[in-house]
Formats: C-alpha cells, sequence, structure tokens
C-alpha cells in the first residue's frame, strides 16, 4: 500500500464512492486500472490508490447498483471489465457531492478559526 514515499496520500475514508463515481461519470467506462490511474492524475499524484482498495470497492458500488461492468478488452487488447455508472450512481454521486461539499465548508470553518474565535462563536 505505501510506496515509501511522503508525497503520496492514501484516499481518505469515505471518499472513494465519490472519487470513482465522479471519474467514470466525466469520462464514460473505464477499467479498473484506468479509474486508479485517472485519480491519481487529476490529483496530480497526491492520491494514490491500490487494488486491494479499489476492486473491493468497485465490487461493492456494483452490488449496491451504482455501477455496472462488462468485459471488454484495454488499450493493450487484454481482456479487462469496464466500469460505468449507472443512474442510481449518478444520485449516489449527488448525494456524496452534496455530503462532500457540507463536511468541507464545515471544516474550513474550523480551520479559519484562530483561539479566540472558537470561544467566540460557543456564545
Amino acid at each position: 500500500m505505501k510506496t515509501g514515499r511522503t508525497d503520496k496520500a492514501d484516499v481518505l475514508q469515505g471518499t472513494l464512492i465519490l472519487l470513482v463515481l465522479r471519474t467514470l461519470d466525466a469520462l464514460g467506462p473505464l477499467h479498473g486500472y484506468g479509474i486508479a490511474r485517472r485519480i491519481e492524475q487529476i490529483s496530480k499524484d497526491m492520491l494514490q490508490l491500490n487494488q486491494g482498495t479499489l476492486y473491493p470497492a468497485l465490487l461493492r458500488m456494483e452490488q449496491e447498483g451504482w455501477i455496472a461492468s462488462k468485459w471488454g478488452a484495454s488499450e493493450k487488447n487484454r481482456k479487462a471489465r469496464f466500469y460505468s455508472i449507472t443512474a442510481a450512481g449518478r444520485r449516489r454521486l449527488a448525494k456524496e457531492t452534496e455530503d462532500w461539499r457540507r463536511m468541507s465548508s464545515t471544516i474550513e470553518r474550523f480551520l479559519g478559526f484562530g483561539p479566540g474565535n472558537v470561544a467566540e462563536e460557543r456564545g
């Protein structure tokens, strides 16, 4: 899982669904390796995904009905499973996006506080 590099971060718990669904919504069907590489590219290599994290999540998302898969040939003409977002996945993406925006704005408020500001907010 760790590569020994300290400049990469593992994907935060709870964000993998959002990242995968958003990637599939934006780019269309991709195989697992393509999903992982695209997330790394978009994050400018700050996020890393490994097979032990990604494939169980893809299986769970498929079981939930958020994505569908079918076999096809990869760019290197190898057999690969391609994943695509479903209508239920788009609804889940909207919910995950809203939840993430709400949580990140809440955390941003905390980051903007100095020690005195937190006390003022209570009153």
